[in-house]
Order: C-alpha cells, then structure tokens, then sequence
C-alpha cells in the first residue's frame, strides 16, 4: 500500500512542478496556454514543434526551466512505474488478489482526486497568484501580461496577414498604405526567408510572401485582408480611414464629455460654481 501512496505523491508533486513552471514560462512572455503546452511537453518529455522548440531554446531563462522540468520529469516517471510495478508484485500471501482490488480501488480514487483538483478552476487562480508572488519574490522575474496590455478584447487583437502577389498591400512600403491612419499597427514583419523585422520603419516595403503581425480592431484587420491591388481597394482604404476619423471624434468626445463631467462634480464638492 505504501506503494500506491508514493504514486500518489509523484503525481501530486508532478502537477505542482508543471503548474509552476507553466507561471515562469509564462514570466517570459509566452501565452500561458503556450506555456502550458510547453511545460508538460518538457516534463513527459513528448517534445514539441520545431517552431515553438527554437522559442524554447533561443531564450536562456526558457532554457534553463526546460531543462530542470526534463530532469524531474525522468526521475518522477521512473519513480511512478517502479511504485506501481512493486504495489501489484505477487508476494506470495493468500489474500494478494484482494489487496490488489485494495490498491487499484485507491489508485484510482487517488487519481480521480488528484484530477478534480487539477481541473478546478479556482484552485488554479488561487495556485496561479501564489506561484507568481513567489517566483516575483525569489526568482526576481516580472509577469507581463500582454493580453491585459494590448487591451485584447472583441474588438482589438493582433494577428497575422499573409501577403500575397495581388493583395492591396503588396509592393507598397509602410509609408504608402498609412495603415495607421486605418487604426492599423505593423508590428513586425516576418519574411520568407525567416527574418524577422520587429517595429519596421516607414520605408519597409511589404513584399509577397511576407506575414505581417498587426495590431487593431478585428473587422478593420478582416477588411484588410480581404483587400486587392485595384480601384476598389483604394476605395475601401480611403472608406477605412474615413471611418477611423469618425471613431477618433468620437472618443474626443467622449474624453471631452468625462472631463467636463469631472470638472463640475470637484466644483461642486469644492462648494464654488463656474464663472457666469
């Protein structure tokens, strides 16, 4: 029985290790849905994409947590398989095959256990807080999370724009398109060649076969997609940067409104009213 329990604990400490690792990768930058992939990828040593492998590698802070997850995750399997082997050897007593069902019957309530928690939602939140202090505290890292600092919703999300030869942004340079009059933000381009241009200048021309990571609101995004080099495509732009306008008078005037609102309510506290 000692056995079974020590399997328990292998994977008990197995979801600490992974969940922990999937904060600190997460440090660094990655989505934490990638992170996640990448964490119990590296712990059970089932690999991953070439891509995503490079973005592991490339970065030593990644590097150094892959590693220590691969280390652990050899030594808890191996450390699982033996405790499971030795629970069910045969030793000889009469009553073996009822202790099996015993420990079979704890094993998987254990596992179900341990999978309940795992899948809690409230314990992940509360798991998530306490790891990130920690790793902040002792680890001296900084979380970014760049889904709260782009602002990512509905409306606004980066994505990517594969260019191709008759597509209205194709042989044009950042500068000509003015794409941030559009409410549109380059920024990067990866070329075919795998170079990558993060925060091109003006004078970058797109070419096809580039893949233009931007920035904006989704339709504004999906319209440029599906935009051509020809007449109408000129005239979606021109429509596409009239209707940005319109979207920037108005938050004028909605921040104009705020503030005057804020004015006459400290006026009003202050006890004095505004000039005649």
């Amino acid at each position: 029985m000692l056995a079974v329990f020590a399997v328990l604990l292998v994977l008990s400490l197995s979801i600490v290790i992974v969940r922990v690792a999937t904060v600190g990768l997460s440090m660094t930058g990655l989505s934490k849905d990638l992170a996640h992939f990448q964490a119990v990828s590296a712990f059970t040593g089932s690999g991953f994409t070439t891509r995503e492998s490079e973005e592991i590698v490339n970065h030593p802070l990644r590097r150094r947590i892959t590693v220590h997850l691969m280390l652990l995750g050899h030594a808890g399997i191996a450390v699982a398989i033996s405790s499971v082997i030795l629970s069910f050897v045969n030793t000889g007593n009469e009553s073996w095959l009822k202790l099996t069902w015993v420990r079979l019957t704890v094993l998987s309530g254990g596992g179900l256990l341990l999978w309940l928690v795992a899948s809690s939602e409230y314990l992940e939140r509360v798991m998530w807080q306490i790891t990130s202090v920690a790793l902040r505290r002792f680890a001296h890292l900084q979380l970014h999370d760049y889904t709260r600092l782009l602002r990512i919703s509905s409306d606004y999300v980066v994505s990517e724009l594969e260019i191709r030869d008759d597509d209205w942004l194709a042989g044009r340079t950042l500068e000509e398109t003015q794409l941030a009059r559009e409410g549109v933000l380059v920024l990067g381009i990866e070329q075919p060649d795998g170079t990558y241009l993060g925060a091109p200048h003006a004078e970058t021309k797109i070419m096809p076969g580039d893949c233009l990571i931007v920035y904006g609101k989704q339709a504004a995004l999906l319209d440029l997609d599906t935009r051509r080099a020809d007449i109408e495509g000129n005239m979606h732009h021109v429509m596409a940067v009239t209707r940005q306008l319109d979207v920037l008078e108005e938050e004028q005037r909605k921040a104009s409104k705020t503030v005057a609102g804020n004015t006459r309510q400290g006026e009003s506290a202050s006890g004095h009213s505004p000039p005649e």
